[in-house]
């Protein structure tokens, strides 16, 4: 029997390449490849050209049951490059047929990619399975931000059924740096479980590779008050990679701490001050 989201709408299969390039002082966007409902804006470059900033679109403003979204990012060496998106991605209850996103990051020698998407918002009966894949050359850097809401926590909705497969690889060189596998299934007891979800609807995680972080700074993030009464949020570093994590309620708080945590990070990372993205502000 076909699942019953296969006649209420056929699946969206799409992709989308981007690839930048250092061209003397300037990083552009050399390549633009794309198939389906999967755009980029024209480039932008509020913080100078050395650091390429683009906003990732999917027209259709959610995913639904059999979609399949393929977004592929390559940086040449030296390049710099921030991505975004214009707003919360949205992961719709399916009939049966899961829905795919992965992503995949390679940085060359001496590049920065910042993987920075507004939260997603996991609906309650979603059947979803999310991946990013991370290759970086000795000297590239990484920063990225992941924030998972489970349910619409405003409407008194909770996510009490379906499933959410979620894995994470980071590469230096080829060696494996950070290796990640989860599966939190909706209604299940890690949902309320210490070592799990703890009861809270919004999970968000901080990943920022390919350098030692001073004592210093790891300090600073651990003094970063999470900004949500309630919330839990913890820090930790390892060689080349720093790990952030946060649990409430509230989205926009974990975007704040995430921004608190960017101020300490980036500087070390990249060499720049954080700048948040004007259409966060929107």
């Amino acid at each position: 029997m076909r699942p019953a989201d296969a006649f209420l709408h056929p699946p969206w299969l799409a992709g989308l390449e981007l690839g930048y390039a250092r061209r003397g002082g300037q990083t552009i966007l050399a390549q633009r490849r794309h198939t389906g409902p999967l755009r980029v804006q024209k480039p932008l470059y509020p913080e100078g050209p050395s650091l390429c900033h683009s906003l990732v679109l999917h027209p259709p403003g959610g995913i639904a049951g059999g979609d399949e979204l393929r977004i592929d990012l390559d940086l040449g060496a030296d390049a710099e490059a921030l991505l975004t998106t214009p707003g919360a991605g949205k992961w719709y209850r399916s009939g049966g047929t899961p829905a795919r996103q992965a992503v995949s990051v390679k940085v060359g020698a001496g590049g920065t990619a910042e993987w920075l998407p507004q939260e997603n918002i996991v609906f309650d009966g979603a059947e979803a399975t999310m991946s990013l894949a991370v290759d970086l050359a000795e000297g590239a850097r990484f920063i990225g931000l992941d924030t998972l809401c489970f349910g619409r926590r405003a409407g008194g909705e909770t996510f009490d059924h379906g499933s959410l497969r979620l894995a994470t690889d980071i590469r230096i060189d080829g060696r494996p740096l950070w290796l990640e596998r989860g599966r939190i299934d909706g209604g299940s007891a890690l949902m309320a479980s210490p070592v799990g979800l703890a009861g809270f609807s919004v999970c968000s995680t901080v990943l920022a590779a390919g350098r030692d972080i001073p004592a210093a700074t790891l300090a600073a993030c651990r003094a970063a008050t999470p900004p949500e009464a309630g919330a839990q949020a913890a820090v930790s570093a390892m060689p080349q990679l720093f790990v952030g994590r946060y649990l409430g309620h509230s989205a926009e708080a974990a975007r704040h701490w995430f921004v608190m945590l960017w101020q300490h990070l980036r500087p070390v990372l990249t060499g720049r001050d954080a700048a948040v993205p004007r259409i966060w502000n929107t």
